[in-house]
């Protein structure tokens, strides 16, 4: 899964907020240094990989992706879910969309000095200044997307163009997706990483002063 659905799928506090989004920024990041909170969010966050990246219809997806681009067929579904998870919003949320991308950018920029690195804070700003979750909706936003990661990839590939692939397999990755969707959110739900640590948190008494 990509930035926004990330979000989505955190709690609703600047420290959850942060951890969720540091799963792309967290190589060589010494994680015991976190606070426990923003650690809950990264746990969150690589579980949520986990259960994506070993779903059979997420591997029957990549199957579809034509052999020169298959080996950067995770990179392409998980920005095509952020597009397709606001396409089919209302089938699996309740929560306004445009109300809440706001808060979203909100908590990142109002969390930035908990993260960790000048990388993660000037994307996340890019993020906010031209509103990557917005601009989602639309398919040629998702291909210049995926064109810059194909830019910055450091040996010669042909991961450009990835949203022909895309395209090309639209109904089975929207079908597949509207069934895998709802599954993530109860394996998400069900681990509970996050609210555990706060009930955690909040029986730990207080120290003596």
């Amino acid at each position: 899964m990509n930035h926004f659905a990330h979000l989505v799928l955190a709690q609703p506090t600047l420290e959850s907020t942060v951890g969720n989004l540091l799963g792309d920024f967290a190589r060589g990041l010494d994680s015991a240094s976190l606070p426990p909170a923003v650690l809950a969010g990264l746990k969150n966050h690589r579980a949520v990989d986990r259960f994506t990246d070993s779903h059979p219809r997420v591997q029957e997806m990549k199957r579809g992706f034509s052999r020169a681009r298959r080996r950067f067929a995770g990179i392409a579904l998980d920005i095509y879910f952020d597009h397709l998870l606001i396409a089919h919003w209302r089938q699996f949320e309740q929560r306004q969309l445009e109300p809440l991308i706001g808060e979203l950018y909100r908590r990142m920029s109002a969390g930035r000095e908990m993260m960790p690195g000048d990388r993660m804070k000037r994307v996340t700003q890019r993020m906010i200044e031209y509103d990557w979750f917005g601009s989602y909706r639309e398919l040629d936003a998702v291909a210049e997307s995926l064109d810059r990661v194909a830019a910055r990839i450091r040996f010669e590939n042909r991961f450009a163009n990835a949203i022909e692939d895309l395209q090309r397999n639209h109904d089975l990755i929207c079908e597949g997706f509207c069934e895998f969707y709802p599954e993530l959110q109860r394996h998400v739900a069900e681990l509970a990483i996050e609210s555990r640590n706060m009930r955690a948190n909040s029986r730990r008494p207080c120290r003596d002063s």
